[in-house]
This record gives C-alpha cells, sequence and structure tokens, in this order.
C-alpha cells in the first residue's frame, strides 16, 4: 500500500505540474483580435514577458531626421550615442486622411513605409498615432469643438468622411510588409490622450459614451471589413489621478491590447522629483488596472524637452519606471530648431549633448532594452523564455 500510495502521489504530482505548466500557457495574453497574424500574437506576448524583464526604449521620428541633419540612410540621433538604435520606433499618420505624400510633421509616408520594413527585418517595433484633422470643422487636431466626435459616429453628418480616411489609412496599413512577405505587426493608437482638453476626440468636448462607440467602430471596421489582422490597438490617456479617471473611456477588454499615458516633465509648473513621483502614481494605478483587465502597460510618450538635466535618464526616467512591468518608454521626436516657437525642440540625446553620458550608462543596464537586445530575441517568430 505504501509504494502504491508514493506511486499515485507522484502520478498527481506530475499531472499537477503539468496543469500548471498548461495554466501558464494560457496565462498568457492574446490580442483582442481572434484572427490576429503569428507574429502579431507573438510580438504581444513578448511584450508581455519582456515587460517582467526591463523596459524597451522608443523614440518618435528616429531614422527620419535628427536635431542636426535630415533622411540619411541609417542613421539616427540614438545610434550616434550609444551605437545601437531604438527598440521601438514612433510615427503618425497625421496627413494620412487626406491622401497627403507626407505626415504633419512633413516626413514622406513613402520613407516610413521603407523604414518599416527594416525595423521590422532587424526585429524592432512600430508604433502609430494619429494626429487626424477635425473632420467637422476641416481644421487640425487642436481644433477642439464640441460635437467634433459624434459627427463620426455612425449616423453622424461626417460618418462616412470618416470611414474614408480610415479607408485611406487601412490601404497604407495593409502595404506594410517585411522582406519575408508577412504583414508588419502595428502597434496603433488612435485618439490618444484622451483625458487631456487639446484634441477634438478628448474628454472635455466627447463623452465616454461616443468615445467607446467610435473606438469600437474603428476597431470593427479595421479589423472585420479591412481584414487588418497585424494591428494591437493602444488605449492612452494624458494625466489621470484615478482607476476610474483612468477606465472612464475604455471600451472594453475585447477592443485593446494595449494601455498607455502619455506625461512630460515641466509641466503645470512641478519639479522634476514632483513629475517622477507623479507618473509613478499613475504607473500604480495603470499597473493594478492591467492585471485585472490582463493588458500589456506602456508609456507611449515621455520626456523632457532640451533635457536640461544631464543626469535625466538614470536618475528621472530610470527612476519611473523602475519596478513597474512596462513594456516600453518612447520619446518624443528631435526636430531640432522649431521655427514658429524659436526654440530648440528635441527630447533624445544626440551627439555632443551634455546628457550622453548619463545616457550611455542607462543604455547599460541590463533592464534596458534597444535594437540590439530585440534582433537576438526573434520577437515575430518565437516567445522570449520566461
Amino acid at each position: 500500500m505504501k509504494r502504491y500510495s508514493l506511486y499515485n502521489v507522484g502520478i498527481s504530482l506530475a499531472l499537477l505540474l503539468l496543469a500548471s505548466s498548461c495554466q501558464a500557457q494560457k496565462k498568457l495574453i492574446t490580442p483582442a483580435n481572434k484572427n490576429a497574424t503569428t507574429e502579431t500574437r507573438l510580438l504581444l506576448q513578448n511584450l508581455e514577458i519582456l515587460a517582467k524583464k526591463g523596459v524597451m526604449f522608443g523614440h518618435q521620428d528616429a531614422l527620419a531626421y535628427g536635431v542636426t541633419w535630415r533622411y540619411e540612410d541609417g542613421r539616427s540621433d540614438i545610434k550616434d550615442v550609444v551605437g545601437d538604435y531604438p527598440a521601438v520606433y514612433g510615427w503618425d499618420l497625421g496627413g494620412m486622411e487626406h491622401n497627403e505624400a507626407n505626415d504633419i510633421d512633413g516626413v514622406p509616408f513613402a520613407k516610413t513605409k521603407k523604414w518599416i520594413t527594416e525595423i521590422y527585418d532587424r526585429g524592432g517595433i512600430s508604433t502609430f498615432s494619429w494626429h487626424m484633422d477635425n473632420p467637422l470643422t476641416a481644421g487640425d487636431s487642436w481644433d477642439v469643438k464640441p460635437n467634433s466626435l459624434s459627427s463620426i459616429l455612425p449616423g453622424g453628418n461626417k460618418h462616412e468622411l470618416y470611414k474614408k480616411w480610415l479607408d485611406n489609412a487601412a490601404n497604407y496599413l495593409g502595404d506594410l510588409k517585411g522582406s519575408d512577405g508577412k504583414m508588419v505587426p502595428i502597434l496603433y493608437r488612435p485618439f490618444h490622450e484622451l483625458t487631456g482638453t487639446w484634441f477634438w476626440w478628448c474628454q472635455n468636448v466627447a463623452s465616454a459614451t461616443d468615445f467607446k462607440a467610435i473606438w469600437k467602430f474603428t476597431f470593427d471596421y479595421l479589423v472585420k471589413e479591412k481584414k487588418l489582422n497585424h494591428l494591437l490597438f493602444v488605449y492612452n490617456t494624458a494625466d489621470f489621478q484615478s482607476i476610474e479617471t483612468f477606465e472612464a473611456y475604455y471600451p472594453g477588454d475585447n477592443y485593446v491590447d494595449l494601455v498607455s499615458y502619455d506625461k512630460y516633465a515641466n509641466q503645470g509648473g512641478k519639479t522634476l522629483p514632483e513629475w517622477v513621483n507623479d507618473c509613478r502614481k499613475q504607473l500604480e494605478i495603470m499597473t493594478q488596472f492591467a492585471e485585472k483587465h490582463h493588458k500589456v502597460i506602456a508609456i507611449a510618450e515621455i520626456g523632457y524637452e532640451q533635457i536640461p538635466k544631464p543626469t535625466f535618464w538614470t536618475q528621472s526616467l530610470q527612476k519611473i519606471t523602475d519596478g513597474f512591468p512596462v513594456s516600453f518608454v518612447l520619446v518624443w521626436r528631435n526636430h531640432g530648431w522649431q521655427e514658429h516657437e524659436k526654440k530648440m525642440h528635441y527630447y533624445a540625446p544626440y551627439a555632443g549633448h551634455p546628457s550622453n553620458p548619463d545616457f550611455q550608462k542607462y543604455y547599460d543596464q541590463t533592464n534596458t532594452f534597444f535594437q540590439k537586445d530585440l534582433s537576438k530575441l526573434k520577437i515575430y517568430s518565437e516567445l522570449i523564455k520566461q
């Protein structure tokens, strides 16, 4: 009997271990789009796995231009400083609504398409926001007028126009392929910074009901109608003070893959330590929300214009994300001289910047990931070891 019991115990333990292993596999996140491509599913799951190991660094328009240069093949300000590209590359669809050749920042869409292929081929990640013009007024994204968002809902007087704009974007996004001929997975971040007050889709001029409705329509139109199975949808806010504020406009787990927020330093008169503390408080709330809803988290836009603090990278940015499962942080673009504002506009280091030694330290951390790290991991073809 004793031998038989031990045998049964052994079998039971083996079954428990197997069940536990299977359960662990089941816990990996799956895309909201159940028909997502294999590469897209693997990207999302690897974002979740990698977030437990560290944070990826991203940069807007990283390959298009830098503080002192424009359109030089193979160049980026990040690469000039540390000899490596960022892991995540930000782009914008602004201008696509009118089939323009260039985006809102003057970057040719044709060049962006070429770069996205290169990024995918070396295992990097591309994400798109969309500074969409106001369809109701024909103004820009910052033309904040009531009823602008409701006008593009089904039945609204600008709904058909909005569909045409989505068609334009779908034609472009549907043609983003790697050298292997496969669709390049894209993190798509529509209607960003919704808790702000500066865009025509923000909470001050759009109700939660309307926002959720247009998000769901957009998801269904791009996924079900246009068959774009390589998109991961990113829900994005600006500031928020509670989980209730963060989730008030949330369209539901079946329509979102990642949750994120945007937050810049030197806004609202707060000191840098106060800003870091605020960022961490928001991460605490967002992490709680993400754990409940099983979503990946990110800081989709962040930074300190002109980086006036030389130790910003290790003493501020790194302190924000330490201890949180943040998949990536993305600093804004390095435009250089901004003529209309008469000032320099950049958020990443560039050759000769005083913060470069500290950025090198940030780069050298074992829990910060750049392009070379991702290239080794093959995030589109296999799961990262957990």
